[in-house]
């Protein structure tokens, strides 16, 4: 493995916008590693915001909260999570290598396995209740309250339990399994409600880099699934999405999107991870192409006819920087311009890149239900100059008063973004 400078400074970088400019793919024997070790925060540091806003903590010492949820009470539901065991995966002297880098990136191995309640009962912007909400969970990560049925997507099966004044009254009862297994290469399961309640809409991730597992391996993998609330019947709704995580509706149109991290390996700016609708029945390429038909040598097995049909996404976000967290703010208002139309994706960071990309939040602005514009900075400095990860970004989502929350899962903290005021204010 190509090994650099951890304090390799992030920079721009291609394959940003609807149409990005493609490089010809790079290989090479062994691939770039370029890992931002998981350090801490100190107790006054905190990440930049962007113009016109303000962040604070609200809440600190969680073990690795990488979701986030909000009940209608308010309360903030927080999945303390981390990978299931899955011993055939990364087999080999590559998969060592690949395990030791990635503990080095994340600061444990160690999954929680719970679900905690965060309430702010005095108004001050920080939680002052925190208690276990769910626990004795599998690597959980996906939350959605339907009316008095709350559903959990373990890393293996989506879970229901009945819930009643803001809590978990009983026992759970299995819904559907998803793909998982001893392989279980991607095994974050996200899953969203739809608006009339009827459904969910699970992501599920590939069992590889690009099919080297063998496409037996994938079967069912790198999708989104549509559920029935009700019977637990599920269909394939959209495929070709190597690891889809956020998923959100976009206000003004009611259209499904989700941000997918893509393939690695193809060299510094290929391929860029991507913002997309998600179209019924649609195919996004994955394994044999990306960005439409650009065709992806390394599988053996190519499918001509379903490159055909591959959907080129619709917004790049740049390669390697791990887009996880999606949400569009329903009331426009709440942070202001110039953030009031678009979606808000947490970026976790690279690992397959020279110089490193992510580790922060963006804005993603939107007209007529469409991205338009230059992602717009919302929080920046989770890596620091001397190249460490004092936290990486994954869930977003907004609180009962509109301030966009944060979940840091290698700084341990769920970070709150509000407008600035005073002399901070745009």
């Amino acid at each position: 493995m190509l090994l650099l400078p951890i304090g390799a400074a992030a920079q721009q970088q291609p394959g940003v916008g609807p149409n990005p400019n493609l490089p010809e793919p790079q290989s090479s024997l062994l691939p770039t590693v370029n890992v931002a070790p998981a350090t801490s925060w100190s107790a006054d540091a905190r990440p930049i915001p962007g113009q016109g806003l303000s962040v604070e903590r609200y809440k600190t010492g969680l073990d690795h909260p990488r979701w986030l949820y909000v009940l209608p009470t308010g309360d903030v539901l927080v999945a303390e999570t981390n990978a299931p065991p899955k011993p055939e995966d990364s087999s080999g002297i590559k998969g060592w290598f690949m395990k030791f880098f990635m503990r080095r990136a994340t600061g444990s191995s160690h999954s929680a396995n719970r679900i905690r309640l965060l309430r702010d009962t005095d108004g001050n912007g920080a939680a002052d209740t925190d208690k276990v909400f769910l626990d004795g969970l599998y690597s959980p990560f996906g939350m959605a309250l339907i009316g008095q049925n709350f559903y959990v997507a373990n890393t293996d099966p989506v879970l229901r339990f009945p819930y009643a004044g803001g809590a978990i009254t009983g026992e759970s009862q299995k819904v559907t399994d998803l793909p998982a297994g001893p392989l279980n290469h991607h095994w974050t399961k996200n899953i969203i409600a739809s608006p009339d309640g009827k459904r969910l809409y699970a992501t599920v991730g590939s069992n590889s880099n690009v099919g080297e597992n063998g496409l037996d391996k994938e079967e069912g993998r790198a999708a989104i699934w549509e559920i029935d609330t009700q019977t637990g019947e599920k269909r394939v709704f959209a495929t070709g999405l190597r690891n889809p995580n956020g998923l959100a509706w976009e206000p003004s149109t009611g259209v499904l999107w989700t941000v997918v991290n893509e393939r690695d390996e193809l060299g510094d700016n290929l391929v860029p991870d991507y913002l997309t609708s998600v179209r019924e029945g649609g195919f996004y390429g994955w394994p044999f192409s990306y960005w439409g038909q650009h065709l992806d040598t390394r599988v053996k097995e190519q499918k001509p006819d379903l490159v055909a049909k591959a959907i080129p996404p619709d917004y790049g976000l740049g390669a390697h920087v791990a887009a996880l967290g999606l949400a569009f703010d329903s009331d426009s208002s709440h942070l202001g311009a110039p953030y009031e139309k678009g979606a808000f994706i947490g970026l976790h960071g690279s690992w397959n890149r020279s110089d490193r990309a992510g580790y922060k939040v963006i804005f993603v602005p939107f007209k007529d239900g469409r991205p338009s514009g230059e992602p717009i900075d919302v929080l920046t400095g989770f890596a620091d100059e001397a190249g460490n990860a004092r936290g990486r970004p994954v869930g977003v989502a907004f609180d009962k008063t509109g301030a966009l929350l944060v979940a840091d899962d290698v700084g341990g903290i769920i970070w709150r973004v509000t407008r600035a005021s005073g002399e901070n204010a745009p």
